[in-house]
């Protein structure tokens, strides 16, 4: 497999090279630098009893098995992270689980503000984790930077900082992962905006940064393989026009914005909007599970319903 992915490596740089794209050569990988290895197929062996995972050329390696594996196993991908945990990424073939109907749509609205707004009047909290976490992460960036690069304290400061990103890329997938779970149980039509983040990133260079920081492309990337085994349907739709005549200051901006969108996704001429409070739901509620189960306060002066 490690020849495989070279020899197709090289055949992807020619193929760019053939339309005119710069490019550059493969690098030479070190020990160290080398940090994924492919067993597809052959080559493994896992004895869930004594939980062992058994590789080619390896040996035997006490494993954790933290849920049960569906499906026939069709190979493993071993994995080292850059604080040096490893871990064994088990690849399965499994079929499909349709969820029984539950005769509910809803349109989505994402967003900087909140992270997103749905048509039954939700506003998600937008959790914002890079910010919550730039402070520490700068601190360990100029404490690396003051390190003899290669010494031993050096590769302690290193190890920190990556378990700084690890933590932060962890809490933003729990996130995006319970959020989009909830949405694939509760509705069987899902209609998203088709948006263009990348360009999105270019032309708004203020707001660049936040914008990657909420990661809607892997949202909906969830969403999308979520719904497809569990027979829902997500529906993207073009976001031009979804929020003309709206202002900024309107508190209902993103919740008509969805409305209109899943007007769009269902075919249906847009209706006009009743006004009234929203939920506004945690990014606590959304990791604890109780998007759908919060209490409510009394509006406030904006006209939003804040969650316990």
């Amino acid at each position: 497999m490690v020849n495989y992915q070279l020899w197709s490596n090289i055949k992807a740089l020619k193929e760019l090279r053939k339309r005119g794209k710069k490019v550059g050569w493969l690098r030479y990988k070190t020990g160290n630098s080398f940090k994924t290895l492919n067993f597809n197929q052959s080559g493994f062996k896992i004895d869930f009893e004594r939980k062992k995972l058994i590789l080619s050329k390896v040996g035997e390696i006490p494993i954790r098995i933290h849920r049960c594996i569906e499906g026939k196993v069709k190979g493993v991908i071993i994995k080292r992270t850059k604080s040096g945990k490893w871990f064994a990424i088990v690849q399965a073939e499994v079929g499909a689980k349709p969820l029984a109907p539950t005769g509910k749509v809803v349109g989505i609205d994402v967003g900087v503000r909140y992270f997103l707004a749905d048509t039954d009047g939700r506003q998600v909290e937008n959790p914002c984790f890079y910010e919550k976490t730039l402070k520490r992460i700068k601190r360990l960036q100029r404490d690396l930077s003051r390190k003899q690069k290669g010494s031993k304290n050096w590769e302690k400061c290193r190890i920190k900082l990556a378990k700084a990103y690890e933590k932060l890329v962890n809490q933003r997938n729990d996130f995006l992962h319970k959020l989009s779970r909830f949405y694939v149980d509760n509705y069987d039509v899902i209609a998203v905006e088709d948006l263009r983040i990348q360009n999105m990133v270019r032309a708004g260079k203020t707001l660049a940064q936040r914008i990657l920081d909420a990661s809607w492309g892997k949202f909906i990337q969830l969403l999308s393989y979520k719904a497809e085994r569990a027979g829902r349907r997500v529906v993207r739709v073009s976001p031009k026009g979804t929020s003309e005549g709206l202002s900024f200051d309107d508190p209902l901006r993103d919740y008509i914005s969805a409305c209109r969108i899943l007007s769009r996704g269902l075919g249906r001429p847009c209706q006009p909007v009743e006004r009234g409070p929203l939920l506004l739901v945690t990014a606590k509620a959304v990791i604890e599970g109780q998007v759908s189960s919060v209490k409510q306060e009394a509006p406030s002066e904006d006209g939003v319903v804040h969650l316990l």
